[in-house]
């Protein structure tokens, strides 16, 4: 499987991204698809999952202003990012891995995008 993320950008704090992961391959719809970013200095981070049965988590940091979906017809996944925050700024990753993995493991995706940058200035 590969993965191209794109979608990020320069935003003000307030206002919304909608990030885009593509997909190769035919047996998208059976994998977990996940998103984490990473910001400067820091480790990557979790930021929400999607799975092959439309189960979906999410950080707690981005409860209630991130909605992951995917479109398996497309081989797709989405993010889209509400209510921008400064602290939301880092390179965002898309990732697939196999159905039962654990969400929040990195360790436990296959497959990972490229990175898109999102910048949220204040």
């Amino acid at each position: 499987v590969q993965l191209q993320a794109s979608g990020g950008g320069l935003v003000q704090a307030g206002g919304s991204l909608r990030l885009s992961c593509a997909a190769s391959g035919r047996t998208f719809s059976a994998y977990a698809m996940g998103w984490f970013r990473q910001a400067p200095g820091k480790e990557r981070e979790f930021v929400a999952s999607i799975s092959w049965s439309i189960t979906v988590y999410y950080a707690d940091s981005v409860k209630g202003r991130f909605t992951i979906s995917r479109d398996n017809a497309k081989n797709a996944v989405y993010l889209q990012m509400n209510s921008l925050k400064p602290e939301d700024s880092a390179v965002y990753y898309c990732a697939a891995g196999p159905r039962g993995l654990t969400p929040s493991y990195q360790d436990e995706y296959d497959y990972w995008g490229q990175g898109t940058q999102v910048t949220v200035s204040s």
